[in-house]
């Protein structure tokens, strides 16, 4: 024992490219006496924040099992160790099975949120989710079928009753199943729909389709891997204003102009 307490940081390194790290992602990979990396998922350049002679491991080549003898070596040697995962490790990171583990032994953790696919798919496209009038909600979700099932109630054409903004992930091999489903869930054919494969990678490709030709677009470039979907009337919705900013809204900061005000209250019936 060194007499230092191990820890283990799990770090959000956003959808690929490493200036879209934050700088707490970036401290907690210079600290590190172990860096744990997908290299897969996130772009090498991460790895220049690493400190000269940290221990940089692929995690493509490691089972939990391997992981987390990492983890109890860092425990038992006094180290730090930052295990990188792509996008956001709150969103299919396979990182709550890690925090368990390391609660069991005792080990120290922190998790740094990191910036998801779908937002920085969002940006690319400039287009805001979440349109006034149009969808206030955003569904975070994926076809069933693959290697893990889906809870009963969480299938796409379930969600897509609801008719609002969906982004949805590991999707791409079954594009087929997806559209059919949303088209059951009852999305009009014509929904605008924003294909995007390896978002923020020097191979990064933006398409806009609609649910009719989602499928047709898909096999047309020969999606598989890293490919997020988009769906929903707010990626082409315009129009609408934001209550908020409206000079008839009021708040702690700013007062209502009267005129203004009486014509939004008319506006809301």
């Amino acid at each position: 024992m060194t007499g230092k307490t191990g820890k283990v940081t799990f770090v959000g390194a956003g959808p690929g490219a490493a200036d879209l790290l934050t700088f707490r992602a970036a401290k907690a990979i210079a600290d590190a006496d172990i860096v744990i990396w997908a290299a897969s998922l996130v772009q090498a350049e991460v790895l220049e924040h690493a400190r000269e002679g940290a221990e940089i491991l692929d995690s493509a080549t490691m089972s939990l099992e391997d992981v987390v003898a990492v983890y109890e070596r860092a425990q038992r040697d006094g180290l730090k160790c930052a295990r990188i995962h792509s996008g956001d490790p709150a969103l299919w990171g396979g990182t709550q099975e890690q925090v368990d583990r390391c609660l069991a032994m005792g080990v120290d953790i922190e998790i740094v949120p990191g910036v998801s696919s779908f937002s920085a798919v969002a940006a690319i496209a400039q287009r805001e989710l979440t349109i006034p009038e149009v969808a206030q909600s955003v569904i975070l979700t994926r076809l069933g079928g693959g290697k893990t099932p889906m809870p009963p109630g969480e299938e796409v054409r379930e969600f897509a009753r609801h008719g609002t903004t969906m982004a949805l992930f590991l999707s791409a091999a079954r594009s087929g199943q997806l559209v059919t489903e949303l088209l059951e869930g009852g999305y009009p054919a014509d929904t605008p729909v924003v294909v995007a494969y390896q978002a923020t990678w020097p191979e990064e490709l933006i398409l806009r389709c609609d649910i009719a030709t989602l499928e047709a677009t898909v096999k047309e470039h020969k999606f598989w891997k890293h490919t997020l979907f988009l769906v929903g009337p707010a990626l082409s919705a315009t129009g609408t204003r934001s209550h908020l900013y409206h000079p008839g809204h009021f708040h702690g900061y700013r007062r209502a102009d009267p005129v203004a005000r009486r014509a939004l209250k008319e506006s809301r019936g």
